[in-house]
């Protein structure tokens, strides 16, 4: 990776080595999704299965896993990898179970009481990719909130292996998680699938899950669609950023940004250091390590997206990750605890040296569906409330009508709105009447 002094660049220069990569124009990309969207829209399982065999070269078996699939799943894996799935629901259930919000019921006046009930979203779709590798760990890390929300229609997406069968491990834990509806598709025709319907795919009020660019673009064309269906957010190709300084191991920096890097060749990985000795040390740690990586051509291509940036202090360091947000952010460093309240924009953040990223991605409990491409200044990640939707209730008594009804009439009158004003004043008129001279 290129070592770059920050103290030699402009703030121009900065930004645009930490810009996100693009691989296509954006004209481009959206022509190309809002094509398949049209043809998933007017012919449904058909254009489906013809993207599939565009672009992944093969179809399913069947558009839809069978029962039978789902439910023998799980004996097709050896017993440690079971138990690996079962300890990653166990801790992600026990993380999100915190999450799950309360109800509220509160009087703002004499007599007027306001509250606020959540209720599950239903239904729901899950997107788990497999185009360079399957990734049962998002199927844990989508199925567990959306249950824990008490989402009941539940809608998982994943693309066919070689077999033109779901990778099995997701298939057992869609079984575990009562999960019965399983589309064997991937890239933006199975979230146009999921999203509009089809005569085989329920349609599904919002999407959720990571994704490539096409993934990603689909999701936000169908939020915008009248008869689509919203996002949860931005979950784009995968970024790592690096804070480090001398108290860090050279080597476990190497492979924590090959991790991200070997997710794809548009991933983007950065370390930010105020040791240049670890800068060189690291390189050469990335150069050993890339040897004994059967993904390495892609790790490779991803890391001349990124690079090695030194910082005189390690305020700086951490004032270039808030100006990046990360959407993995790791702080190794002996004071990382202190460091981490510098955080400002960071979709999740690792502290230590002995808090892999790969840590949170399939065991630690929190969520690895997490804000790319600079949203994370804006949002975090995935959680229960996002299955769940928030809807206000108020009731007023004779009493609340006649404490707030005034002033809340004069506010109406200053904005001009009378039929508002008048809604209020004609039930206080009645209550006068009612309660005579």
């Amino acid at each position: 990776m290129k070592i770059i002094d920050t103290a030699s660049i402009s703030e121009r220069a900065l930004d645009q080595i930490l810009a996100r990569p693009a691989l296509e124009t954006d004209a481009e990309l959206r022509a190309a999704v809002a094509d398949i969207i049209a043809a998933v829209a007017s012919d449904g399982d058909r254009a489906v299965l013809e993207f599939g065999r565009r672009f992944d070269g093969r179809e399913p078996e069947s558009l839809l896993a069978s029962q039978s699939q789902i439910e023998s799943a799980a004996g097709q894996l050896d017993s440690e990898l079971l138990a690996a799935i079962d300890t990653a629901i166990d801790t992600v259930t026990r993380f999100h179970e915190a999450g799950i919000p309360t109800d509220q019921c509160v009087e703002t006046a004499p007599g007027v009481i306001c509250e606020a009930r959540w209720s599950p979203m239903d239904p729901v779709g899950l997107y788990v990719p497999a185009g360079t590798a399957p990734l049962p760990s998002t199927a844990i890390m989508l199925g567990v909130p959306a249950r824990l929300a008490g989402c009941r229609q539940i809608v998982l997406a994943t693309p066919p292996g070689a077999d033109g069968r779901a990778d099995p491990a997701v298939l057992a834990i869609a079984a575990r998680l009562g999960i019965e509806t399983v589309l064997v598709a991937g890239g933006a025709q199975a979230i146009a699938a999921m999203a509009l319907g089809t005569a085989s795919v329920p349609a599904v009020n919002k999407t959720f899950g990571p994704g490539n660019r096409f993934v990603t673009e689909a999701k936000r064309q169908l939020a915008e669609r009248a008869d689509g269906a919203a996002m949860d957010l931005p979950a784009g190709p995968s970024e790592v950023l690096v804070v480090a300084d001398d108290s860090a191991n050279p080597e476990f920096i190497a492979i924590d940004l090959l991790s991200q890097a070997e997710h794809g060749p548009d991933s983007q990985a950065f370390l930010v250091t105020t040791s240049p000795q670890l800068a060189d040390q690291v390189n050469q740690a990335i150069e050993a390590l890339m040897k004994k990586l059967p993904r390495a051509e892609t790790a490779g291509q991803a890391l001349t997206h990124g690079a090695i940036l030194v910082t005189d202090t390690m305020d700086q360091a951490m004032a270039v990750s808030n100006r990046y947000a990360p959407e993995h952010l790791i702080i190794a460093s002996d004071d990382a605890e202190a460091l981490g309240m510098q955080v400002i924009n960071a979709g999740s953040v690792f502290l230590g040296h002995y808090t892999p990223e790969a840590l949170g991605d399939y065991i630690s409990g929190t969520n690895h569906v997490l804000p790319t491409g600079g949203w994370a200044r804006m949002t975090g990640g995935l959680s229960v409330i996002d299955f769940m939707r928030r809807t206000t209730f108020q009731q007023a008594s004779p009493e609340g009508l006649r404490t707030l009804g005034p002033p809340g009439a004069r506010l109406a009158a200053h904005e001009g709105l009378d039929a508002h004003r008048l809604a209020i004043q004609l039930r206080l008129e009645a209550l006068d009447r009612e309660s005579g001279p």
